[in-house]
Order: structure tokens, then sequence, then C-alpha cells
């Protein structure tokens, strides 16, 4: 449809308009079968991605079961009060809903056994990153964040900023416990993690830090080996604490120090 002088007026395709000085315009109409072909290769590519990705999601919960098989340690496919031990770090930044392809146990550091968690995040059906958790023997008196800094970690209730060590930052309200606690072995500690770990945080009795969705049995091995040097450091057995003061939680050690999940 074209506008003239004297009003609208139809067009087809192959029409000639005249747009002044000798100029042609010539009408092109798409067919519809080509718009219907456009809409069904979408759809196809669409149901191929879906696909793609369940099938990732189901290697990774064989994968990650057999790991937990071979470890003697125990495995659940998914946990939704398992996240709200915790709000900081990753946790936090990625809105945790639900913890899928949850893995407990307990590993051996310098100091002895400590249990441990290692469990995907789902956020909107998404999974952004990989948690791992060693659990210490006390409550620590300072939350405290360690993120790279190539990583952009703002976020609404963002603790405070207190400066850069080492390759991280560290973030904590309250700065001046946080620097008793910021000795240069835990710096060490943190710069050995690696730059797929965009945050290694203290919160209540554990040690926590967060890496690429991706990361398979052999990486998190060696987080958890890293995690547990960072709990030996912040939480050494030889000094003296009350026991008491650090009740069970969902998912707590036993007496064995294996942990036993709920499914």
């Amino acid at each position: 449809m074209v506008w003239y002088r004297k009003g609208w007026r139809d067009t087809a395709p192959g029409d000639h308009l005249r747009c002044g000085q000798g100029d042609t315009l010539t009408v092109v109409g798409i067919p519809a079968w080509i718009w219907f072909v456009i809409a069904a290769v979408t759809l196809v590519a669409g149901l191929a991605l879906l696909a793609a990705d369940r099938a990732k999601e189901g290697s990774r919960n064989r994968e990650r079961m057999r790991w937990a098989e071979l470890r003697g340690w125990q495995f659940a496919e998914e946990d939704e009060r398992l996240p709200r031990q915790w709000s900081n770090g990753a946790i936090g930044y990625f809105g945790a809903q639900l913890a899928v392809n949850v893995v407990a146990g307990s590993t051996f550091t310098s100091d002895g056994r400590r249990p441990v968690f290692i469990f995907d995040i789902e956020t909107e059906g998404q999974i952004p990153a990989v948690v791992v958790a060693v659990r210490c023997n006390r409550v620590h008196e300072v939350p405290l964040e360690m993120w790279l800094s190539s990583v952009p970690f703002q976020r609404q209730g963002m603790p405070e900023m207190l400066g850069p060590i080492g390759q991280r930052y560290a973030f904590a309200d309250d700065s001046e416990g946080a620097r008793k606690v910021i000795t240069q072995d835990l710096v060490d500690a943190a710069d050995s993690l690696g730059g797929d770990v965009g945050v290694a945080w203290l919160e209540n009795e554990w040690v926590l830090a967060s890496v690429a969705p991706n990361a398979g049995p052999s990486r998190l091995e060696r987080l958890l080996r890293d995690l547990g040097e960072i709990a030996d450091i912040v939480d050494p057995f030889d000094e003296e604490y009350d026991n008491a003061s650090t009740p069970g939680r969902h998912w707590q050690a036993e007496a064995a120090g294996d942990v036993e999940p709920q499914a």
C-alpha cells in the first residue's frame, strides 16, 4: 500500500512505483512459507539447546554421584534448605535458591578431620557456580569475603570494602575485627585458590569458596585441600574453644565426623 495525493492505494508484488525523476521502486513481498521456515528453525534450535543443557546437567549429576561413591560420601540430588545456612559470598551474589548435586562428607586437613559440602547453586533454573564448604569448630566472629578484582562483585547489601589483600579484595562490616583475621598466611592461602575461584569467604562456622560450574572432581578435590588449609589457619584445633557455642545445623556432622544427608 502506497500513499498518493488522492489517498492510499493497494500494491502487489512486482508493481513499479514512480518515485520521482525517473526512478521506480519495486514492491517485493516475502512469502508466508519463508516466515514459517524461520520460525521452525528457531524452534528446533531452541529445543536443541535445551536438550544439550539437560544432557550436560545429567552428566554433571552422574559424575558428582560417582565421585561421592568413590569417596564413601553421601549424595543428594537437591536440598532447598542447605543454601539458607549462608547469605554472603556467592550465595548472596547469585541469589541461590536451591542446592543441587549435593555431596556431603568429611576430609582430613593438617589439623584433623573436617566436614565438607560440595554443591551446585541453582538460580532461576541456571547453575552459575559450584560451592565448596569446609566446616570449622567454632563460629567466625567476623564474616569476611575475599573477591577477585576481576569479578563484578557489587551487590545489594555488600559488606564494606577494606581494600586489596594479595590478589583479592577484602569485604567485611567489622573492619577492625576483620583485620585481626587477615594474616599473611591467610592472604597467601587465598592467593593460591586460583583464578577460577571468584570468591572465598568465612561465614558462621564455615570456610567457603565458589568455582566455575564446569569444575570437575579433580578440581574440586584441589579446592577442598586449599580450603582445608584456610580452615586450619583461621581455626587451629590446638586452640581452646567452646564447642557448645557452635550448635549443629542442617546436615550437621555426626560424632564420627561424617555427614548424613537428608534426601
